[in-house]
């Protein structure tokens, strides 16, 4: 769920995992490092849904010490992945209690530096598709680039991007929108997006077979009525 944070041009997003990891009682094994990841780059995609470019990430380890490093690397990739600058990390980590479930939260502290068209000025677009669970770790083909989302934005290729949360497309167009809209598009419309495995896509509508040749086969146009 979106808890973005704007306070006086700063912009503060977040977001969490629990009982995804490489303890014996998580639900969803997945590499402490990939877990980051992601749990990264939904508060990432935030920064850049709010127009903004993060200054400082924090790292919260309910896990161990022993994971710390792992989880340093997830992030570490993720912006190696997005093609853009790794911020400074600091954190904790919970040293007192033993856990039975891996429990990451990271935290991130933006600047706005980009100015926002309005949603409804815009065509929009699904880019990646709707993953959840193990589907995250075996279908990465069909996930969203986040390089190749940063290289739109440099080139004006995308003028706004809007992540998909747990709630699905249907949901997240109504909170881009600020309304109730009924949208369509070649997907489903209301499975959760994971760890925003696929984002929303605002294109000036000059741009749009532009922005289709650019994204290939995993961009779905979306319509609303």
């Amino acid at each position: 769920m979106r808890h973005e944070l704007l306070i006086d041009g700063f912009v503060i997003t977040s977001d969490n995992s629990a009982a995804i990891g490489e303890k014996l009682q998580d639900v969803v094994y997945a590499p402490d490092s990939i877990t980051a990841k992601f749990a990264a780059r939904v508060a990432l995609l935030e920064q850049w849904a709010a127009g903004s470019e993060p200054q400082a990430v924090l790292l919260h380890n309910f896990s161990g010490v022993e994971q710390w490093n792992a989880y340093l690397a997830g992030l570490t990739e993720l912006f190696a992945e997005a093609e853009t600058v790794l911020p400074p990390i600091s954190g904790s980590t919970e040293t007192n209690m033993p856990t039975l479930q891996s429990g990451i939260a990271v935290t991130m502290i933006g600047k706005q530096n980009r100015d926002l068209a309005p949603a409804e000025s815009l065509r929009w677009f699904v880019y990646g598709v709707p993953l959840v669970g193990e589907e995250v770790l075996t279908k990465t083909d069909q996930i969203a680039d986040l390089g190749l989302i940063r290289k739109a934005f440099d080139s004006a290729v995308i003028e706004r991007i809007w992540p998909v949360g747990s709630k699905g497309i249907a949901q997240e167009a109504a909170l881009l929108m600020d309304r109730h809209v009924e949208v369509s598009a070649d997907l489903d419309l209301n499975c959760s997006g994971g760890p925003a495995t696929c984002v929303l896509l605002g294109v000036n509508p000059a741009n749009k077979e532009r922005a289709q040749r650019y994204f290939g086969k995993n961009l779905f146009l979306m319509e609303f009525k």
